[in-house]
Order: C-alpha cells, then structure tokens, then sequence
C-alpha cells in the first residue's frame, strides 16, 4: 500500500501556500471569462454576468462540500480530527491553519466565492505571548481582531424599545385640523333641464406642522426598512449610494426607528430596528460604510427579508415603510417567459393580490416606496410593486441626484401630520346620484344606490394637498307638492375623518354643503366654467391618455401612441384652464412634450421612456411626488417654478429637505 500522506501540521508552509493560490486561481477562472461582460454590461446584463460566475463558483463549491474538504489541502473537515475548522462570513469552512496561512499574504477574499472578509483569522508570532508550542505551531486569535460576524436572527423580534417620551397628541385634537373645500363646476343648472355628469371638486388640506413644539415631536414617528441592492452591478455606485442612505440616517428623529437590509443573490439584515438617536445613528452609519457589492439580484429576497422585520417586531411606531433600491432585474427568481411572474412570491403584506384567500386580510399593507437606478433597472416590476403597496415609484436617471430623490421622499416620511384618512360624500337631494368619483390608486366605493362614496386617502404629510372630482347626476328641478320650484339645490354633504399623528381617536371634519342654484334660464355669468375643475378633469384626462399610451408602447405600437399623445395636447391647449396659464396645465403640457420624446424610438424607449411614463403615473395615482429623470430642480428663491414635473405635488417639507440635501452636496467634502 502507498504511505499515507503526512499529518496536515507537517505539511510545510509553502505547500499550504502552493495549495492556496491554485485553489484562488481556478475560483478565478469564471471571472476571466465573464470580465468583458462584467466591464461592458449594466444592470441586467452585469447581474447575469455575475449571476454565471456565482454559478460557476457555486459548482466548486458543492463539490467541496459535498466531500467535507478543506479548499486550500483539499484534506478532510471532519470533526474530532485534531484541527481547528475556521467559518468564514460567507458560511465557507476551512481549516484554522490553511485559511490563516492564506490571509497572511494579504489575500482577504474568499477562495471559493471570492466575497471580501471583514473578520479574518489571525496566528500569533512564535514570540508573542503566552505562545506555547506543542509538536505543531498552534493558531491564535488576535485580541485585537473585529468581532466575530454575528449570526443573523431566525426571529427578528429584536427591535430597539420605542421612546419613552410622549408625542404630542395637540394635532389629533385640534379641531379641523384637515381642511375640506369644493368647487362646483358651473355656480348654476337651469332648473329645466338636468345634467348627466356634473362635476364637484373636493379639496382636502392638511395642517402644516406646529412650530411651537420641536419637528420629531409634531409629528408621526416612523418605522423604516431600507433595502439595498448591494449586486455587483452596483459597485460603481457604492460612494453616492453610501451618501445617500446616511443623508437618510442624519434626518430620522430621535423616535424613528430604522433597519437596514441588503441584497445580492440573496438578503441579510444588516441592522435591526433602531432608534435614530445617539449610539443607533452610529451603528446605522458603521453599517452603512461597511457595506460592499457583490453577486446577482434577489429582489424578492430582500423584500421578504425587509418585511419580516416590520412584521415580527415587537413595538409599532404609528407609521411603518420600506425603502426599496435597485439598479437591475432580479437575476434569481426571474422569468424568461413572463418576467413579472416572480412578483406572486412577495409577501401580501406589500402585494395583497397575492392573498389567496377570499376573504379580504386584516394584516396592515407596508408602503414600498421603490427607486429604481439607471437604464437598466425593472422599472415594471418596482412600479407594479410601489402601486400595489400605496408607496410611489421614482426613476432615477443619474444616480447623482440620489441623495435629493431620498431627501424627497424623507421629507414627506417625517411630516405625517394625518392618518388613515377617509373622505365621505352624500348625496344631499332625492335624484341627486354619485356615478363615479376617480381617485387614481385610491381605494373607492359608491353605494347605497348612489347616494353615498367613500374615498380611502391614507396618510397626509403636513400641507399636503388631493383633489377629487366627483361626478353627478342632477334632476330637473321640478315642484313638490305644487310647491314653486326651489331656487337652489342641494347636491352632495362632504365630511371627512381621520386620526392624528399619533392618537388612535378619530376626528371629523365636518365639510361644506354643496349646493347650486336653479334659475329658470342661464345668464353669462351662470355659463363660467370653474376653472378649479377643469384644471382636474384635465389632469384624468392626460393621465388616461399616458397610460394608454405606455400599453401602446408596449405593444410596440410607438407611432399610434404619439399620434393620441399629440391629439391629447392640441386637446389640452384648448381648455380654459390652459388658455388661462394655469400652473399645472402647463406642466401637464410639458409631460406630454417629454413622454412623445421618450417614445421616439423602440431604443430610447427600453432605455428612459418606460421608467420615466411608469414614475409619472405612480406620481399621479397616488397625488404624491415622485423623482423622474435626470433633475431634483426645486422651486428658486425666486418663486420660478421648475419646468419639470417632480415638483408637482411636493410639499414644503418634501422642498426644504432637498433644499437641505442640495446645500448639503455643495459644501466641500473632507
């Protein structure tokens, strides 16, 4: 028989190093032959680039482990054999003497995965202290090393206990703290004739926040997950993406707590729930900077992983959402064949069509507000995940101006002044019907035979605005009881109720009644048109119109979709609201201008058209700003409006905290 091969610990130092670089070596192979791709490719294309190499090192790997072998002596792992077996971060095991022998020489990356080490192993010097030697050089671990890399949680009931200062409760209880206002379409209906789809406008205000009392104090305190796609595509962007999240860590009020959540191939909870004040802001920034990218795109994973943590906390803060990040496709559960199919894996909690069951689920929805970077991002996949969850999808272009997308979103995030808020309206008059009241994403109900409506609007941030138009059918005005005709009628009552900041109790805010007059015959002045609706039917229309447009796009049909967005314009331009230089008529204007552009070609389409028309859309279902293209422009000091459409429905916060992160950009950088 062959002698048997030395005991491990006679093996000599240059054969373990020998051993060690031909094992990094063949792990290398896959990144040689996929470097053009990796250099070339963004995006989808990069993370199926490195979606193939992790295949290949994956196969090393299981071979490896499959027999229980060392990567560098390729001699057995197997407890009870005399050697210390080290565990590195990425779940690889090696012995204790083999993987130290291999750091030592400044190799930090993995020989099977190629991830980067944080924790390395470490060997005392022959003539460090306490350095006993036995027959065999034993490894040490340095008292000076980082901390063992802790096991993430099965059960993410770990969330830092909330403040123990009360929030100010003065806001829930203020009265008409939301103010109602409506608008008729025309002041008058001659009381012989009737209207078949009469339009009254609803606007809902909210308070700004009380300046008497400190910011985090006026209003609701957040719950806030990040999930960052850490991919390997997203290297080049690691620096603005680091900035970006700690501009998020800086703004978060002593009671807001966050996690942090990255994703590659797969998803780790980088941070439990913490509260943003003192030594939590410091460990949300240690985290932060730690970060690195590496690997393919598991969006769901991420997802799942983000939603776990808000769902197994133990305390609520009043609000709860996820901040989504992503440059690229989901390169593990994607589909070739239907590439949206993998969105039915994400849990209800941010995609309830995926509740099975027939009854409706009590489990609250989590907003997913997605920002999607870049060319080559899944815009369909992040806006059909933003709109089923009641969050907004931003299309950010240049990823340079991440910092002020996130700054606009932080800034409505920690403004909520008004909770689960809900607009009743009630037909005031027998005749009177609601026949629609279009809301965009905003859940709606008529019934009652059309007598009544409810609108669920959700959460204001301070100084928020929404319209509703809402569409009736009056009667002619005919005697009752051979009583003379009534010189006005009463169409609808509007009332509207909600919950503080931080109070569970419900306030109601009491409305006008509606109410037109019903002269025999129409003077000039009865004829005017309001221009307050009109500047909303307008803006449903051009809404309509985009979106069909998008699924013309879709389907190729590029020249029909500009000819309608066309149509859609010359229409526009002739409405008295436009004719009048109304502000959002002109922006209306211009995102039809800017959508014909972008659906030029099929190329430039893919490229920018879709994200840019998706954001759009997701901005206007919901009435809240989002960031689109390639600018973050504010209102100037002048009063100069931007020409673009992210201002849209900003609020002053959601403009003072991109003022802030502008400033903030310009001031020179250690």
């Amino acid at each position: 028989m062959p002698a048997s091969p030395p005991p491990l610990h006679h093996q000599s130092q240059h054969h373990r190093l020998l051993r060690s670089v031909l094992v990094s070596l063949v792990a290398s192979v896959s990144t040689l032959l996929l470097g053009v791709l990796v250099k070339v490719g963004e995006g989808c294309l990069k993370d199926q680039a490195m979606h193939l190499m992790e295949q290949w090192n994956n196969s090393i790997e299981v071979e490896l482990l499959a027999v229980k072998k060392c990567a560098i002596c390729l001699r057995s792992l197997r407890k009870g054999q005399g050697q210390a077996i080290f565990y590195a971060e990425c779940s690889h095991p090696f012995h204790f003497n083999c993987i130290a022998d291999n750091t030592k020489h400044g190799n930090l990356k993995c020989p099977i995965c190629r991830s980067k080490w944080k924790d390395v192993p470490f060997q005392a010097p022959r003539n460090a202290p306490n350095f006993q030697r036995a027959g065999s050089l034993h490894a040490h671990v340095s008292p000076y090393n980082v901390p063992p890399v802790q096991i993430e949680a099965e059960h993410f009931s770990d969330d830092e206990v909330l403040s123990d200062v009360s929030p100010d409760q003065s806001l829930s209880s203020r009265p008409h703290a939301i103010t109602v206002k409506t608008f008729t379409e025309y002041p008058a209906v001659s009381a012989s004739e009737s209207f078949s789809k009469f339009g009254v406008l609803v606007r809902i205000l909210a308070p700004p926040l009380d300046n008497t009392l400190p910011h985090h104090r006026a209003r609701a305190p957040i719950d806030v997950v990040t999930v960052l796609d850490v991919s390997g595509s997203m290297a080049s962007k690691m620096i603005l993406l680091k900035r970006a999240v700690n501009f998020i860590i800086q703004n978060l009020g002593p009671s807001d707590r966050l996690s942090i959540v990255t994703f590659s191939s797969s998803a780790r909870r980088m941070l439990p729930l913490r509260r943003m004040s003192g030594g939590g802001r410091e460990d949300a920034t240690s985290v932060v900077d730690s970060i690195s990218a590496v690997g393919g795109t598991n969006i769901v994973a991420g997802l799942k992983k983000g939603v776990q943590v808000l769902e197994e906390r133990r305390q609520h803060n009043s609000v709860a959402t996820i901040i989504l990040l992503s440059d690229g496709c989901d390169t593990q559960s994607h589909n070739a064949q239907n590439r949206l199919d993998y969105l039915k894996f994400l849990p209800t909690s941010i995609f309830p069509s995926n509740n099975t069951s027939r009854e409706e689920s009590k489990q609250p929805t989590f907003p997913v507000y997605a920002f999607g970077f870049g060319s080559d991002h899944d815009s369909a996949a992040m806006h059909a995940i933003s709109d089923a969850s009641r969050g907004t999808f931003s299309f950010i272009e240049s990823i340079n101006i991440l910092q002020d997308a996130f700054a606009r979103c932080i800034g409505g995030l920690t403004s909520i002044v008004a909770r689960d808020v809900q607009l009743k309206v009630r037909s005031a008059s027998p005749g009177v019907q609601i026949l629609s009241t279009p809301s965009g994403r905003h859940k709606n109900k008529i019934f009652d035979q059309g007598h009544q409506a409810v609108i669920d609007i959700g959460d204001l941030y301070a100084e928020e605005e929404k319209e509703f138009l809402v569409f009736l059918s009056i009667p002619v005005s005919s005697a009752v009881d051979g009583e003379e005709r009534l010189e006005n009628t009463s169409l609808v009552e509007v009332s509207c109720f909600h919950k503080g900041s931080v109070s569970v109790d419900t306030v109601q805010v009491e409305g006008e009644r509606v109410e037109i007059r019903r002269p025999p015959t129409l003077s000039p002045i009865d004829r005017v048109l309001c221009l307050e609706v009109d500047r909303q039917r307008n803006r449903l229309l051009v809404t309509e119109t985009i979106a069909k447009t998008q699924r013309m796009a879709e389907k190729g049909d590029l020249k029909g979709a500009q000819a309608l967005l066309a149509k859609q314009l010359s229409t526009l331009l002739t409405t008295a609201s436009s004719q009048a230089g109304d502000d959002l008529c002109n922006q209306l204007e211009a995102e039809l201008k800017e959508t014909r552009e972008r659906m030029e070609t099929r190329e430039l389409y893919e490229r920018s058209g879709r994200a840019y028309v998706l954001s759009g859309m997701s901005s206007h279902s919901w009435q809240r700003a989002a960031t689109r293209g390639h600018s973050t422009t504010i209102l100037s000091q002048g009063g100069n409006s931007d020409t673009s459409f992210t201002s849209s429905y900003e609020t002053p916060s959601m403009t003072s905290m991109v003022l802030k992160s502008q400033i903030l950009n310009l001031a020179p950088r250690e």
